[in-house]
């Protein structure tokens, strides 16, 4: 058994986390500031996954000091916490990402360092930090972990999470704390944020395709030629467990499929599967965000043993299906 700290554990990928972590026997404490994570994601039924009382901690980590009394036995933080939402807002608040998320990744490392009794530190980055001229398409050769530098992401969140990922690797080089870097690809799943203000793309247009003909068209941002490497969120966490297990001291390693699935196709499997007569609208002023990109997950394969397991299709059924469960039960 491990003593593990997971910091922004009320989101997605943060509560599956803690939640397979509880399964495998170890003992978490999570922090979140519930901007995005949601306290009922901790919890299956009638019970909660952690001691909440305990070892849940609602603070804001852009202020310092604030994981210092929580450090004394743990063995490994995974440090997910960080500002994020949907491309409409993201980019629309460039300034105030960047300066939240590197106050955000600085004062978790300082807490670490002043502690220095961690077995390892895995920090969760994003493929939003690989250079923009990488992206061109959903044609575009799987990314390589050596392509990160020389750095030009298209996004001020993609160089916060990129100055966090160097962060942490001048802590392991500084204190000799094993770090991991496990940089993920367009992670979908449940439970998530399906709100209008912040949803990212995919439970964004779920909720249109639930919502229509109420709520007017159903509308894509952009051509619908951009593309991602959506990745299922339990294997995210599949490869986040491994990235404790057998990654620590090796650096970055890429978590994500080797293939691009285009905002169209994506598009045309929620409509699928709504079977609903929806005629799709592509509003091509609208930011598209990165071209196309996917995962060479030769490392990950090789350090890690790991790739995804889940497909596409059932992955965007089980997604569709917990959604409209949600919003029947008006929640989000």
């Amino acid at each position: 058994m491990a003593r593990i700290l997971v910091t922004g554990c009320a989101g997605m990928i943060g509560s599956s986390l803690v939640r397979r972590l509880v399964q495998n026997g170890h003992e978490v404490k999570g922090v979140d500031n519930l901007w995005r994570g949601k306290l009922e994601n901790l919890r299956d039924n009638d019970r909660w996954i952690i001691d909440m009382d305990r070892d849940f901690h609602n603070r804001d980590l852009s202020v310092p000091n604030q994981l210092d009394d929580l450090l004394d036995g743990i063995d490994y933080v995974y440090h997910l916490a960080d500002v994020v939402a949907g491309i409409g807002y993201v980019f629309a608040n460039q300034l105030g990402i960047f300066r939240q998320n590197l106050l955000i990744n600085t004062h978790v490392v300082e807490s670490i360092c002043k502690a220095r009794s961690l077995k390892g530190y895995i920090y969760v980055g994003t493929a939003c930090s690989f250079p923009q001229e990488l992206q061109t398409g959903p044609d575009a050769p799987p990314l390589k972990e050596d392509d990160l530098y020389p750095a030009s992401p298209e996004s001020a969140y993609g160089w916060s999470k990129l100055m966090g990922q160097y962060e942490a690797q001048l802590m392991e080089q500084d204190f000799a704390i094993p770090v991991c870097l496990p940089v993920l690809h367009n992670v979908y799943g449940s439970p998530c944020d399906f709100s209008p203000e912040r949803s990212q793309v995919i439970p964004s247009l779920i909720r249109r395709a639930i919502e229509y003909p109420k709520a007017g068209p159903f509308v894509v941002w952009g051509t619908g030629e951009q593309g991602r490497a959506f990745v299922h969120v339990s294997d995210v966490v599949d490869g986040l467990i491994l990235a404790m297990e057998r990654g620590l001291g090796q650096g970055v390693i890429q978590i994500g499929p080797d293939q691009c699935t285009t905002i169209r196709h994506a598009a045309e499997t929620i409509v699928n599967i709504s079977q609903k007569n929806i005629e799709i609208h592509f509003d091509e002023t609208k930011p598209m965000g990165d071209l196309g990109r996917c995962a060479d997950y030769g490392k990950a394969r090789e350090v890690l043993g790991w790739e995804p397991k889940i497909s596409f299709a059932d992955g965007m059924t089980w997604l569709y299906d917990w959604i409209e469960h949600q919003m029947t039960q008006g929640t989000n």
